[in-house]
């Protein structure tokens, strides 16, 4: 769903800017439940295919080169598995994450590529249990202009003349080429101001 479908269901302008910003363009559920479906059928053709290559072993025992091949098949086997579930686990954990962070800092993807991931746990339902906070309140200390309540909104329309103060020139000075090119599209004067300085 996109900002027009969502104009047309009804919200302003405004509201249907705040749900892209905030989720993306979303996906319609016949779509998600067509991967989850695709997800659930992959398992289970590799349990198949397990059961396959032990039925096979067994009765190919005694020849030797093809008793290798078999055990090569369950290790591949085996390694895609894997490989499934972790591709599963970090598509959990990004999506966790970018939750959490929706509606609290500027760019939701800027800001989750700056996290370590492998210091984050999840509950159960999916949820961030722990391992963000601790990240989130460094990530505030040196870079407060990333967080939306850091007073450091770019494009303020209570200030005018397009000059945040809160965004000071140390503050500048840190950010990496991927946040100056934001500020710059967001507010190109006020990027200018603090390049030339």
């Amino acid at each position: 769903m996109n900002k027009e479908q969502l104009i047309e269901l009804g919200l302003t302008e405004e509201q249907a800017d705040k749900v892209v910003t905030g989720f993306g363009a979303m996906v319609p559920k016949a779509r998600l439940d067509e991967k989850i479906k695709e997800a659930k059928e992959y398992k289970d053709q590799v349990a198949e295919r397990d059961t396959q290559l032990t039925d096979l072993q067994s009765k190919a025992a005694g020849n030797e080169s093809l008793q290798t091949e078999i055990t090569r098949l369950q290790n591949a086997n085996k390694d895609a598995q894997t490989k499934y579930e972790n591709d599963l686990k970090d598509i959990k954990l990004s999506a966790a994450i970018k939750l959490a962070l929706n509606g609290n800092v500027q760019d939701v993807d800027i800001v989750s590529n700056l996290l370590d991931k492998s210091k984050v746990e999840l509950n159960e339902d999916g949820t961030v249990k722990d391992g963000l906070e601790s990240q989130i309140s460094s990530l505030k200390e040196a870079k407060p202009f990333l967080f939306v309540d850091a007073n450091t909104e770019i494009g303020d329309s209570s200030n005018p003349g397009g000059q945040d103060k809160a965004l000071t020139q140390e503050q500048f000075s840190k950010m990496n080429y991927l946040e100056r090119v934001q500020l710059y599209e967001k507010n190109p004067g006020l990027y200018t101001q603090l390049n030339t300085k």
